[in-house]
């Protein structure tokens, strides 16, 4: 047993302790490589590699790849500026079209990850869940709020990654501007067609 016991020790001195990181640090690690390499950089031993540890080491806190990439969704939405509940909803939503459009232009190659991913974490379904609310908020029941948060999401989302892709760069961005002003409007104009009062969103960034 003394034996085993020096070995072991001698094993521990030399090699060293396995280094440990956090699911915070993976996300981010992970992040930092998708912005500058691309979605196909992002592997387990790429990210292990970025933060200096093991690919094992990251299993304790992902669950492979797909985890990787549920946390990236995470990323994206929870960097939104938080939205205070006490305004008004058409303010509310605005804030959060302006805020998706402008994590497409910081994260182009991260960005299509919203259209390609259902929000899975507990913290990027919040984000979700606070639209459905403000939703509420405007008058329309439960289903057809999370309905018009499937429609409205879908085009703000698809707007933002085309305009981060390049799909619109022949446009002035006074007309990318206009047509996002445009876009608020028609989502005033679903959710006033829903609970019978014609509201607009906000134009203007907050």
């Amino acid at each position: 047993m003394f034996v085993y016991d020096v070995c072991l020790q001698h094993i521990l001195t030399c090699v060293g302790r396995p280094a440990q990181t956090s699911r915070t640090e993976i996300l981010y690690a992970a992040l930092d490589l998708a912005d500058r390499s691309g979605l196909e950089a992002v592997t387990m031993h790429a990210v292990a590699g970025r933060l200096g540890v093991t690919p094992m080491a990251l299993y304790r806190h992902v669950a492979g790849k797909d985890g990787l990439l549920d946390g990236l969704v995470e990323l994206l939405l929870t960097e939104l500026p938080r939205v205070p509940d006490d305004l008004a909803w058409p303010d509310r939503l605005a804030r959060l079209a302006h805020a998706l459009r402008a994590s497409a232009t910081r994260h182009p190659a991260v960005f299509p990850l919203l259209l390609q991913r259902p929000a899975r974490t507990s913290a990027a379904v919040a984000i979700r869940d606070a639209v459905v609310a403000a939703l509420e908020d405007a008058g329309l029941a439960t289903a057809d709020a999370e309905r018009a948060e499937r429609l409205m999401s879908t085009a703000i989302l698809g707007f933002a990654a085309s305009e981060a892709a390049g799909r619109f760069a022949h446009h002035d961005q006074t007309v990318l501007d206009a047509d996002f002003a445009c876009l608020l409007d028609s989502i005033g104009v679903l959710v006033s067609r829903a609970n019978g009062d014609f509201v607009c969103l906000p134009h203007d960034k907050p």
